[in-house]
């Protein structure tokens, strides 16, 4: 079940991953196929176990295939070095997760500014583009105020601002929504839309939020390792306490 097109930013093919639990061995992806276009926004559904997460680590790099693929933007990712790897990640990938994991200890530009010191950027010009990534989520009168002045919603906001600092190709969303109450989960949706729409960034959520699914341009469900099924906007409805394909 694949979508391919010139436009094919993520392919996923034939990606097995197999874990060993004591003397069981168990098969969170069971061989996937999927493709992703530039600019898309897509969500990745299923229940626990479903394989969900794994697959989410692998278009993410952060977790290699027992078999199969993985290409971003027509990179073998298994071609590259460990070093070759966290460099790519740093550059074309960015992050946002459920538990904000921000450092309680910085203040919310520090936060945003560290992966660009890391990655050897010098301080002033970090700084500076953590500014402009504050400013682009709204944030720009909270820059020095530390985590634990923020609501959860405005932790989460310096979560992204951080994932798109270095402005990425791709946002890896994963649950982003998850600890937030149903209005400024709303906002975040609306916050990761706008920047796939005027930023042309892609967008991969794993989520069970149906505000998320319902913006999405695609969904995809997994079970039991497997892409049951797939939709494009214009082929699912979504109603309350349940969404299904046409």
């Amino acid at each position: 079940m694949t979508t391919s097109s010139d436009k094919t930013i993520i392919k996923v093919q034939g990606v097995k991953r197999a874990f060993r639990i004591g003397k069981e061995k168990l098969q969170a992806l069971a061989g996937v196929d999927l493709t992703i276009d530039q600019s898309q926004y897509v969500s990745i559904m299923g229940p626990s176990g479903s394989g969900k997460s794994t697959l989410f680590n692998m278009i993410g790099a952060l977790d290699t295939p027992s078999q199969g693929t993985v290409e971003i933007g027509g990179v073998n990712l298994a071609t590259l070095s460990p070093r070759q790897l966290a460099y790519f990640r740093g550059r074309h990938l960015g992050y946002i997760f459920q538990a904000y994991n921000l450092i309680p200890s910085l203040t919310a530009m520090k936060n945003v500014a560290l992966p660009l010191l890391l990655g050897g950027m010098n301080r002033h010009d970090a700084h500076a583009a953590a500014r402009e990534a504050l400013e682009r989520v709204e944030l720009g009168h909270r820059m020095e105020h530390w985590p634990g002045e923020l609501s959860g919603g405005q932790q989460q906001r310096v979560a992204i601002a951080r994932a798109i600092v270095a402005k990425p190709s791709i946002l890896l969303a994963d649950e982003p929504t998850a600890n937030l109450d149903k209005k400024t989960g709303k906002q975040i949706i609306e916050l990761l839309r706008k920047m796939c729409d005027e930023d042309g960034v892609t967008v991969v959520t794993a989520t069970h939020d149906f505000e998320m699914l319902a913006i999405s341009d695609r969904v995809v469900w997994l079970a039991d390792g497997r892409i049951e099924k797939m939709a494009n906007k214009d082929e699912f409805k979504i109603n309350v306490g349940h969404i299904g394909a046409h």
